[in-house]
C-alpha cells in the first residue's frame, strides 16, 4: 500500500466458492478460496486492484427468477470474463479468501447467483494498480458512490491495519437506501453518531450515509456530503489524502473538489474491460501530460483502474 507496486504475481488461477451471499435485491457476495499458488498472489494485493472472472460455464436461474427487464439478454452466451474489484482479503493458514461484491445486471451476473460452494472459477489476478498511501498523510477521506464501496471497504481495512496512524473516515451514497450495496440495515442512532455503516464500523471507521432521495442519511449527492463535510472540517491540505470510487459523474466532482482546496486525491476508474491485461486496448482513459497541454490514453487495466484525479480528463 505504499507508492510502490503491488508484489502479487499475475496469473490464471482456480478458485472454490465458499459462499454466494444475496445481501440486497441484486446485490450479492461472493467468497473465493484459493491454495497454493493462487493464495500466495491473491494475499498481496492491493486494494483497488481487481480479477477477471470466467463465469461462460456457469447455469442461468430458473426462468420464474430472472427479473423481467433482464429476460430478452439473460440468454446471451457469456464469452469474455469479468472484471470485479475485492471487497476484502483474509489469508488463513495456506489459503487466501476473497470477497467480491456483485450486483445483477446482465447475463453474466445473473450467472453468477447460480455459483454455490464446492462449485468452482477460473480467475485471471491479481490486476491492475491500487490505491496508494502517500507518505506524511494523517487523514483518509473514503467517497463511494453505489458499488464504488466495495474497494473502499477493503481499502478501510488495509488503513486503519497497516496505517494506525491515520484517521480513516467514509462517505458512501446511492440513489436510493435501497441502492445502497451493503449487508446490514442502516440505524438511524448510528447514523446520527457517524458509525450507520456496520461495514466500515467493524474496522472503527466514520461513515456518513447520503441518498438522492433522502430515503436514508444526507439527502442529495454523496458528493454534496462531502463537501459540507469538508467545509465544517479542518481535515484539508497536504496531510490528507481522499480515495474515491463510483460513477464517473461523481467522480468528477470529487476530483474538483480536491482541486479547489488542494487535496491529493485518486480515482478508481471504471471502463469497459475485455481482456484485463492491455491486450485489447479497450479501456483508454485520457490522461493529461505533466507539465504540458498535450493529452495522451492510458490503459484502465494495466495503468489503473486507479489513478491521481489531477492526471484524468474527466468527460463533461
Amino acid at each position: 500500500m505504499s507508492e510502490k507496486s503491488s508484489t502479487a504475481k499475475r496469473g490464471a488461477y482456480l478458485a472454490a466458492i465458499c459462499a454466494n451471499k444475496q445481501i440486497g435485491e441484486r446485490f450479492y457476495r461472493l467468497g473465493l478460496e484459493f491454495s497454493g499458488a493462487g493464495a500466495e498472489a491473491f494475499a498481496k494485493v492491493q486494494a483497488g486492484q481487481f480479477a477477471q472472472l470466467d463465469v461462460s460455464g456457469a447455469a442461468l436461474p430458473p426462468a420464474e427468477t430472472i427479473p423481467e427487464e433482464l429476460a430478452d439478454v439473460a440468454g446471451r452466451k457469456v464469452l469474455l470474463r469479468r472484471p470485479f474489484s475485492f471487497v476484502d482479503v483474509t489469508t488463513k493458514d495456506d489459503r487466501t479468501l476473497v470477497d467480491i461484491l456483485y450486483c445483477v445486471v446482465g447475463p453474466a451476473t445473473l450467472r453468477m447467483t447460480t455459483l454455490a460452494a464446492g462449485d468452482s472459477v477460473s480467475i485471471i489476478g491479481p490486476l491492475g494498480n491500487g490505491f496508494r498511501v502517500p507518505e506524511g498523510k494523517k487523514t483518509a477521506l473514503l467517497v463511494a458512490g453505489g458499488m464504488g464501496a466495495g474497494p473502499l471497504q477493503h481499502l478501510a481495512k488495509i488503513l486503519t491495519a497497516d496505517f494506525p496512524g491515520i484517521e480513516v473516515i467514509a462517505f458512501a451514497g446511492a440513489k436510493t437506501a435501497e441502492e445502497l450495496p451493503f449487508e446490514r440495515q442502516l440505524d438511524k442512532i448510528a447514523q446520527q453518531l457517524e458509525f450507520s455503516l456496520p461495514e466500515f464500523a467493524k474496522y472503527g471507521v466514520q461513515s456518513l450515509v447520503a441518498t438522492d432521495d433522502g430515503s436514508a442519511g444526507f439527502a442529495g449527492p454523496v458528493t454534496d456530503c462531502f463537501s459540507e463535510w469538508l467545509g465544517k472540517s479542518d481535515s484539508a491540505g497536504e496531510s490528507t489524502v481522499i480515495y474515491s470510487c463510483g460513477p464517473e459523474q461523481m467522480l468528477t466532482r470529487v476530483a474538483e473538489i480536491a482541486k479547489a482546496r488542494n487535496i491529493d486525491c485518486q480515482v478508481s476508474m471504471e471502463r469497459r474491460m475485455a481482456c484485463g491485461i492491455g491486450i485489447c486496448q479497450s479501456c483508454a482513459v485520457e490522461c493529461r501530460v505533466a507539465e504540458s497541454n498535450e493529452t495522451i490514453y492510458k490503459l484502465c487495466c494495466e495503468d489503473g483502474p486507479v489513478f491521481d484525479s489531477k492526471e484524468v480528463v474527466f468527460s463533461s
